[in-house]
C-alpha cells in the first residue's frame, strides 16, 4: 500500500510539472500523448517496486532519461541552474528503495554500475558548460538516497537481530523455568519414594509382627498396632506437605526453592528407633567431631540411612543392623556406613523384595550432588552394606553436639 501510495503521488507531481514551469523559462515540448506515457513509466513501477526492484528502477531511470532527451523536462543542469523535479526525485526514491528491500548483489549493482551510468548520461544529456555539474548533481542525489537506504536496512537489521536475541533469551528462560520444574519434581519423586518405601515397608513389618503376638502379647500387639497408626499418620502428613509444594508450583503461586520442613541428623535416632519397633537389632553410633551442616547434607544423611534400613527391612528380616557415622576432619569428610548380617532367624519375615532400584539411584544421586562416593554390595561373610563418603563443606561452626574432640554415641536397643 506503501509503494501504491508514492507511486500515485509522484505520477501526480510530475503530471503537473508543466503548470509550474514559468512561461518566460528554458523552451520545453509541449505534453502529449508520448509525454504522457513515459511519466507514467517514470513513476507508476514504484507501485510493484517491492516485487521486481531493479527492473522497476530500470524502467523509471529510462523513462526518465528519456522525457529529458526528448525536452519534455528541464535538464538537471542548465543556464538557469540545477533543477531537481518530482522525475528526478521519483528515481532517487527507487534507488532508496532499491538499497533497503534489495539483495547484496542488487545494491551493489545499483552503487557501482547504475549510479555511475546515470551520472555519465546526465553529463551527456546537459548543455555545454554543464555536463560536469549535472554529473555532480545525479551522483551525490543517487547516492545520498543509496547511503539512507543502506543505512535504514543496516538500522532494522540491528533492531531484527536484538528482536531475535530478546526471543532467544526468552525461550531460554522458559527452557531454564522448565528444567528447574523438572529438577523440582525429580526431587519431590525421590522424597516421595523415600517416604513410602520407608514408612510402608515399617507398616508392613509391624502389622505382621502384631499378628503373630496376637494372641500371647495383646499388649504388645496394641502397641505395636498403634505404632502403625502413628507411622501412618506421619506419612500422609509428610506425603501432604510434598504434594502441596508441587500444587503450590503448578499453579505458579510459590517459588522452587520453597520447600517442607526436611528430616535432619538429628532425627537419626527417632528413626533408628522406629525400625527397632519392628523387631530390626539396629546398633546406631556417631563418632568424631560433629560439625553444623547445611540442610541439603543433612537430608542427605537422614535419607541414604533411611533406606539402607527400609532396604534391611524389606530384604533382611530381622538381621543385626549396624548404623555409622564418622566424622573425619582431614579431609573433612563423614562415612556413613549401614551394614546388616543378612536374614534373620526363623523368626524373621522380611518382605519379599519387589524394589525396581530407584532407592539406590536415589542415594547415588543424593551423594554425587556432595561430590561423594557410595558403595553398595554383598559383604563377604554374608549380608549387604551402603558405605556413603560426603565430602563435607567449608564451614565456621562449631561441633554442634558441645564436643570438639572425638566421641562415639552408642545407642542399643532397649531389652
Amino acid at each position: 500500500m506503501t509503494d501504491v501510495t508514492l507511486a500515485v503521488l509522484a505520477a501526480a507531481a510530475c503530471l503537473a510539472l508543466p503548470e509550474a514551469i514559468p512561461p518566460d523559462g528554458v523552451p520545453l515540448r509541449q505534453p502529449d500523448q508520448w509525454w504522457l506515457l513515459l511519466v507514467l513509466l517514470s513513476t507508476l513501477p514504484l507501485a510493484v517496486h517491492r516485487r521486481v526492484p531493479l527492473a522497476g528502477l530500470l524502467v523509471m531511470a529510462v523513462a526518465s532519461g528519456t522525457l529529458q532527451y526528448l525536452d519534455y523536462i528541464p535538464q538537471l543542469a542548465g543556464p538557469d541552474g540545477t533543477s531537481i523535479g518530482p522525475t528526478y526525485l521519483s528515481v532517487a526514491i527507487a534507488v532508496y528503495l532499491t538499497a533497503v528491500r534489495g539483495a547484496p548483489r542488487v545494491t551493489a549493482f545499483v552503487a557501482a554500475v547504475f549510479i555511475p551510468l546515470s551520472a555519465l548520461t546526465e553529463a551527456f544529456l546537459a548543455p555545454r558548460g554543464h555536463r560536469l555539474a549535472a554529473l555532480l548533481t545525479d551522483a551525490v542525489l543517487l547516492l545520498a538516497a543509496w547511503a539512507l537506504g543502506r543505512l535504514s536496512r543496516a538500522r532494522t537489521a540491528v533492531r531484527d537481530e536484538a528482536m531475535q536475541r530478546a526471543a532467544a533469551l526468552e525461550r531460554e528462560q522458559a527452557a531454564n523455568a522448565r528444567a528447574a520444574v523438572m529438577q523440582e519434581r525429580a526431587r519431590i519423586a525421590r522424597e516421595l519414594h523415600d517416604i513410602v518405601a520407608h514408612n510402608v515397608s515399617l507398616m508392613v513389618v509391624q502389622t505382621i509382627a502384631a499378628d503373630r503376638i496376637q494372641d500371647r502379647s495383646p499388649d504388645k500387639a496394641h502397641e505395636l498396632h498403634a505404632t502403625v497408626e502413628q507411622t501412618g499418620r506421619d506419612t500422609v502428613t509428610e506425603l501432604r506437605r510434598l504434594l502441596d509444594v508441587l500444587r503450590t508450583d503448578e499453579e505458579g503461586e510459590g517459588t522452587p526453592s520453597k520447600e517442607p520442613p526436611q528430616p535432619t541428623i538429628d532425627a537419626l535416632p527417632s528413626l533408628v528407633d522406629a525400625v527397632r519397633a519392628t523387631g530390626l537389632d539396629v546398633d546406631y553410633a556417631v563418632s568424631g567431631s560433629v560439625v553444623a551442616l547445611p540442610a541439603g547434607y543433612q537430608l542427605t544423611v537422614y535419607r541414604i540411612v533411611q533406606e539402607a534400613l527400609t532396604n534391611t527391612v524389606k530384604h533382611a528380616g530381622t538381621a543385626r543392623t549396624r548404623v555409622r557415622l564418622l566424622w573425619e576432619e582431614e579431609p573433612d569428610r563423614l562415612h556413613v556406613r549401614v551394614c546388616d548380617d543378612g536374614p534373620g532367624g526363623a523368626t524373621g519375615t522380611p518382605v519379599p523384595g519387589y524394589g525396581s532400584g530407584h532407592g539406590l539411584l536415589g542415594m547415588r544421586e543424593r551423594v554425587a550432588a556432595t561430590g561423594g562416593t557410595l558403595h553398595t554390595g554383598p559383604r563377604p561373610g554374608g549380608g549387604f552394606c551402603v558405605h556413603a563418603v560426603l565430602n563435607l563443606p567449608e564451614t565456621d561452626g562449631s561441633a554442634n553436639n558441645g564436643g570438639t574432640g572425638h566421641h562415639a554415641v552408642h545407642q542399643r536397643p532397649a531389652g
